[in-house]
């Protein structure tokens, strides 16, 4: 779950009464001397302002070294469907020196976005040799000309697709709410199935929000894709349920796991805030793996930060 968009009510509350100027929160968000989950306050509420001198601000903290600062802000950016976040976004995508995490979001967010001009640059990356890269990209595509066909347009407009639940925009529509758990889960653990199709399995499973929907999600994670993996549980860390602790601390214990599925599983767990989650997420903030590492230490700051009742956000 993206801490930055769906943080704790209290970091929200607090965001929304923040009224520093937008330069000052992208001083703010840009400074390293700052703690990184001060900095993550800071970025909601950036995303809360929006326009583009909030794209702007958010978008100068790409030339951090944090790696998870950096995908977050490229989340971010495609929560907030501005397209003056485009050109930021493709150049992101193209760069061979950053690290494929952020390459990763960079392309996802382009695919929220939906700007048709990002197409080239897309389909381009959907061949890339790090499979991450070309399987974020390959649905970005899959994203846009679905919403941009016929179909896609008939389900939007009728809403035959349901609410999303937790206002969040998905790299992939969910399926018909009229297929059973059994046969959502069905094609969720389907190999063959091309992967929007698994993602639009896994939406749907996400809106039913059943304990059976959320045990049909962890069925998954023995899939070959670590894109489908982190997926899985930045699903689960939305819903927020204890029937998933066990199978996101697996994910989290295994350090042969890719890094930005151990990271999910933690931002997931820190959502979750069960009494099993955060005795794990203290073990993990010294991971050796530092966007786990970061990602721990965010997730319990939110914890703490709910709990205490804080109000300011940078002293």
């Amino acid at each position: 779950m993206s801490t930055s968009t769906n943080p704790p009510a209290s970091v929200q509350a607090a965001a929304l009464a923040d009224v520093r100027s937008t330069t000052d929160l992208g001083a703010d968000l840009a400074n390293k001397d700052l703690p990184l989950a001060d900095r993550f306050r800071v970025l909601f509420t950036l995303r809360n302002i929006g326009g583009e001198d909030g794209v702007a601000a958010i978008a100068r903290a790409f030339e951090d070294d944090s790696v998870l600062l950096k995908h977050e802000v490229a989340y971010v950016l495609g929560q907030m469907k501005d397209p003056a976040a485009v050109e930021t976004l493709l150049k992101v995508l193209a760069d061979e020196d950053e690290d494929p995490m952020v390459r990763h979001e960079a392309g996802e967010a382009l695919g929220a976005i939906g700007d048709e001009k990002a197409l080239p640059a897309l389909v381009k990356y959907a061949e890339h040799e790090d499979p991450v890269i070309a399987e974020t990209c390959a649905l970005a595509v899959a994203l846009i000309e679905w919403t941009n066909s016929e179909e896609g347009k008939a389900q939007l407009e009728s809403g035959e697709l349901g609410e999303n639940p937790y206002l969040s925009v998905d790299p992939a529509p969910p399926a018909a709410p009229t297929a059973s758990v059994a046969e959502l889960k069905e094609t969720l653990n389907n190999a063959d199935a091309s992967l929007f199709a698994r993602y639009r399995a896994l939406f749907a499973l996400r809106n039913e929000g059943s304990d059976a929907a959320v045990e049909a999600i962890c069925s998954a994670f023995d899939d070959a894709s670590a894109l489908f993996r982190h997926e899985l549980a930045y699903v689960l860390g939305q819903m927020q349920s204890p029937v998933a602790v066990d199978a996101l601390a697996k994910v989290l214990k295994d350090g042969s796991e890719h890094c930005m599925v151990r990271h999910e599983a933690a931002e997931a767990l820190g959502s979750i805030a069960h009494d099993d989650c955060l005795p794990l997420l203290q073990t993990h903030q010294s991971d050796a793996e530092r966007v786990v590492s970061e990602s721990c230490q965010v997730a319990l700051d939110m914890a703490d930060y709910e709990a205490s009742g804080a109000f300011e956000y940078v002293a």
